[in-house]
C-alpha cells in the first residue's frame, strides 16, 4: 500500500517571498502534487491565493496542481482556476447549492473532481456523488489555518469511505490533509488514504530537507 501513496506537499507552508523557487525545488524533491490551498475569508477565517498566483506558478512545473477551494459560492470562481492552471479542482459540499452542478462544471473545463469533508461534515454529503469525482479529501484539521494538530477522530470516516469506494468498484483517490506528520501518516494511509498533504512537516523536519522529508512520509 504505501508504494501507492503519492505526496502532495502544501505550499501554505512554503516561504511566500519566493513561492516560485519553492515549488521547482518540491518538483526536484520527488513530490507527486503541489497542494494548494484558496481560502476566501468567509468560508474560512484566512485569506490566502487566489487565480493570479497559480497562473505565475503554473510554467514552472509539470507536476498536477491539486487546488481545494475553500470558498463560496465556489461556482464563481472555478473557470478561474481551471483557466490559470488547476489539475484537480476540490470544493465543499457545504459551498454550494447545488453539489451536482458544481461537479458538472469542473469536468465541463476538463479538470479532475475532489470533495471535501470538513472533520464534522458527515459522508452522507457525497455518498451519492461518488461515482462521479475523482478525489475526496478529508480534512484531518478544521480548515482555514495550517500548522494545526492532526484530528485521529477523522480516520474512521476514511475507513468508511475506503469501504464505500472499494464495495462500489470506483476508482476514487482519498486524500488527507491536516497536521500529517512522521507519527501519524501510516495511520492515515491505514486507514484508506493514498495522498498524504502535508505542510509544516515537509518545510521544516530535517532542517527544511524537503527530499527527505516527502521520503519519510512516503515510506513511514
Amino acid at each position: 500500500m504505501s508504494n501507492l501513496v503519492k505526496i502532495s506537499p502544501s505550499i501554505l507552508s512554503a516561504d511566500f517571498s519566493k513561492l516560485g523557487s519553492e515549488v521547482i525545488s518540491l518538483e526536484k524533491a520527488g513530490a507527486d502534487y503541489i497542494h494548494i490551498d484558496v481560502m476566501d475569508g468567509h468560508f474560512v477565517p484566512n485569506l490566502t491565493i487566489g487565480p493570479e498566483v497559480i497562473k505565475n506558478l503554473r510554467p514552472l512545473t509539470k507536476k498536477i496542481f491539486d487546488v481545494h477551494l475553500m470558498i463560496s459560492p465556489v461556482n464563481n470562481f472555478i473557470k478561474d482556476f481551471a483557466k490559470a492552471g488547476a489539475d484537480i479542482i476540490t470544493f465543499h459540499p457545504e459551498a454550494t447549492d447545488n453539489i451536482s452542478n458544481t461537479i458538472k462544471l469542473i469536468k465541463k473545463e476538463n479538470k479532475k473532481v475532489g470533495i471535501s469533508l470538513k472533520p464534522k461534515s458527515k459522508i452522507d454529503l457525497i455518498k451519492d456523488y461518488l461515482s462521479e469525482i475523482d478525489l475526496v479529501l478529508i480534512m484531518s484539521v478544521e480548515p482555514g489555518f495550517g500548522g494545526q494538530k492532526f484530528m485521529p477522530e477523522v480516520l474512521e470516516k476514511t475507513k468508511s469511505i475506503k469501504e464505500i469506494i472499494k464495495s462500489k468498484n470506483l476508482k476514487v483517490d482519498i486524500e488527507i490533509d491536516g497536521g500529517i506528520n512522521f507519527e501519524n501518516c501510516s495511520m492515515a494511509k491505514k486507514a484508506g488514504a493514498n495522498i498524504l498533504v502535508s505542510g509544516s512537516t515537509i518545510f521544516k523536519e530535517n532542517k527544511g530537507n524537503l527530499k527527505k522529508n516527502i521520503e519519510i512520509l512516503r515510506k513511514n
